[in-house]
């Protein structure tokens, strides 16, 4: 079985998707997920789905989703159930289950290396792999990787989100280094919009257009973003993109695009 949180809640078995419609028990079983293999006390589970303000019958209605959650994960023919009462809560037993939001880091952290090692078409497919996993923010909500539910679901939310960012941000950095700096124009453009306070996206593009020989671009980009920033934080760009954008100014040669790797011989 799969269960797979960056975006809507689904869990797949086989070539089928199935859903849960019960906004509560989803909750639950994303906090059982983040904390797979832990153990989540009742009143953590209580305050992710109501909150400071519980209700008065808040331990018998967890009790009442935790039933119809482990209806719901019941494999017919198979013993047991996944969802484990342990005193003073409960624990989710991922066994030989998958779960999209682990993966996701762990192919960031092997991309990383990758990238660090300077195998960029290797680290560039690792990035790109680990990205294909996002179908949106956990539980389908928000527009910007958080959402409106307790501090574990919230905080792993933001988490993911930091990392996704630098993940994106890596990728790029493989096809630039790739010289691919014209494959990445659309995708900068892209993330500059949705993250208008991002500088490293701002750089990267300016950079991507330069060697696109869009150098009258690249200087719009520099306005752009640093008249963003000026309007809502009353703040110039940083050091890194006014030296960019300087070396753009004097035709910097040491900004092309740097030769492609040499093909390696088997020994």
């Amino acid at each position: 079985m799969r269960y797979e949180i960056l975006g809507p809640l689904r869990i797949r078995e086989g070539n089928k998707h199935s859903t849960i419609n019960a906004q509560k028990v989803e909750i639950v079983l994303t906090v059982l997920l983040i904390r797979a293999d832990q153990l989540v006390s009742l009143e953590q589970l209580m305050r992710e789905i109501w909150g400071e303000d519980l209700p008065r019958r808040a331990t018998a209605g967890l009790h009442v989703y935790i039933s119809q959650l482990r209806k719901f994960l019941k494999l017919p023919g198979v013993a047991g159930n996944p969802v484990e009462t342990r005193a003073p809560g409960y624990v989710l037993h991922k066994g030989d289950d998958t779960i999209d939001a682990q993966e996701f880091p762990e192919l960031v952290d092997v991309g990383r290396s990758l990238l660090r090692e300077k195998r960029y078409d290797e680290a560039a497919s690792c990035f790109a792999e680990a990205l294909a996993l996002w179908r949106g923010p956990i539980l389908g909500q928000g527009g910007n990787g958080t959402v409106a539910n307790g501090p574990i679901v919230d905080g792993f939310a933001t988490w993911l989100n930091e990392i996704r960012l630098e993940c994106q941000e890596m990728l790029v950095e493989c096809r630039l280094q790739l010289g691919r700096h014209r494959e990445a124009v659309g995708m900068l453009y892209a993330l500059t919009a949705e993250n208008p306070m991002c500088e490293a996206f701002y750089r990267q593009l300016m950079l991507a257009l330069y060697r696109s020989e869009r150098q009258a671009d690249a200087l719009k980009v520099y306005q752009s973003v640093r008249k963003t920033l000026n309007d809502e934080l009353g703040l110039e760009p940083g050091r890194p993109l006014q030296d960019l954008q300087r070396a753009i100014l004097s035709g910097d040669t040491h900004l092309m695009a740097p030769p492609p790797p040499l093909a390696m011989s088997g020994s």
